[in-house]
């Protein structure tokens, strides 16, 4: 058999149905062993035993490394969504703050992260990110149009001054009125401000707010102070300062019968500047170690981490190159994997309580098949009573049924 011929290599294996469907992707550290443990023995999963029973075929993948096998598998399930796999859940897409590494950078807000440029986010509130945009132009008239600016194109006189420059929003460095050092030099302002650093927008409007207000003109001084109070509000909430510079990611995990949570923050230059929750919806029993692994690699491709220190509460069926997973107990580290943990607890609360609007009924149900479940009926219980007694010093006993 195929089984008896597989190394005992990393890789990825594939499961087919007899239509010549992928319905399973896995990874292994050891093919041989980890493919022979679907055949070998009878599974508690019934899942797992509904799988097995339609694997017509299978072929495998061999890479240098569990690393690799991670990244692979978690390519193909994204590629060919097997029926049998635990499936990623968005949600909604959220925007992201996209600086381009043109001569001349432009600043804007996306929904698509493409390569080729520097992305900052996802941010919760798209409001948020609109109000930090209109600042940053505010105070950086950096250049909204898309033209492609080149240095020796500007020297030829290709470009004409627009709007944007009359109105005072952009420096026109299309005909050489500001210089790509200069223009340059605000971009790095830019992104010291996407990266977290956003006390100078903070300060800006402080300043701006107490003018107005020196002049009398109040209700400009309080229009300032509504942006002041929503971009400090979202300071409070995503920014916590640490005693380390270092730059860290911190993942958190939680999960219940048919879903696992998993929570990453990111640590920029000692600040938390970024918080993110997944949802992974189970389909056989895989476990909690080995999705969490695969949500680590998932969550930092997506976000092109490099950090070099990952923290977490257990370790995940992985090993990482140039990356250190570590479980604190005590100290600064302990409290940013406790956040971690508070996001992706709410994070699940917030899931059964929007599931619960949308469907009364299914809170109900999922309560009599928990007693279903812990007291081994044959079916849903539709009919429950209750009794407790109570008695004084052993007398005047009394029973109530409910």
């Amino acid at each position: 058999s195929i089984i008896s011929i597989m190394p005992s290599t990393p890789g990825v294996y594939q499961y087919f149905n007899k239509a010549g469907d992928i319905i399973y992707v896995g990874k292994a550290k050891n093919l041989k062993r980890r493919v022979s443990s679907y055949f070998n023995k009878e599974h508690d999963s019934v899942k797992t035993n509904i799988l097995v029973n339609n694997i017509y075929d299978l072929k495998y993948i061999c890479v240098n490394s569990e690393a690799d096998a991670l990244l692979l598998e978690n390519n193909l399930i994204k590629k060919y969504q097997p029926r049998y796999n635990i499936l990623l859940k968005d949600g909604k897409t959220y925007p992201w703050l996209c600086i381009t590494k043109e001569p001349f950078p432009r600043v804007f807000k996306t929904r698509q992260v493409f390569k080729g440029a520097d992305y900052f986010g996802p941010y919760p509130s798209s409001y948020t990110l609109d109000l930090l945009l209109e600042l940053i132009r505010e105070i950086y008239p950096v250049r909204t149009c898309k033209l492609n600016i080149l240095p020796h194109e500007i020297s030829k006189g290709k470009y004409d001054l627009c709007l944007q420059y009359h109105i005072k929003k952009c420096n026109a460095p299309c005909v050489g009125y500001q210089s790509q050092e200069d223009y340059n030099a605000f971009i790095n302002e830019i992104r010291e401000i996407a990266k977290g650093r956003s006390h100078i927008i903070t300060d800006y409007l402080l300043k701006k707010m107490n003018n107005l207000a020196a002049d009398y003109r109040f209700e400009e001084a309080q229009e300032i102070k509504n942006k002041y109070d929503s971009i400090v509000n979202y300071q409070s909430k995503t920014v916590i300062t640490t005693t380390s510079d270092n730059d860290i990611d911190v993942f958190a995990y939680d999960e219940d019968e048919q879903s696992a949570f998993i929570n990453m923050l990111r640590i920029n230059g000692g600040c938390v500047v970024q918080g993110f929750t997944i949802e992974y919806k189970k389909t056989l029993d895989e476990p909690k170690e080995e999705i969490f692994a695969l949500a680590i690699v998932e969550l930092r491709d997506r976000f092109k981490s490099i950090s070099s220190q990952i923290i977490v509460p257990f370790i995940p069926d992985v090993e990482l190159e140039n990356a250190e997973f570590i479980v604190p107990l005590r100290g600064d580290k302990k409290k940013l994997l406790d956040l971690s943990i508070q996001n992706v607890k709410q994070f699940r609360v917030d899931k059964y309580k929007q599931s619960e609007k949308l469907n009364p009924e299914q809170r109900t149900t999922k309560i009599l098949k928990d007693i279903q479940d812990k007291l081994h009926l044959d079916k849903l219980p539709n009919h429950i009573e209750c009794f407790d007694n109570s008695n004084i010093s052993g007398t005047n006993a009394v029973a109530a049924c409910v």
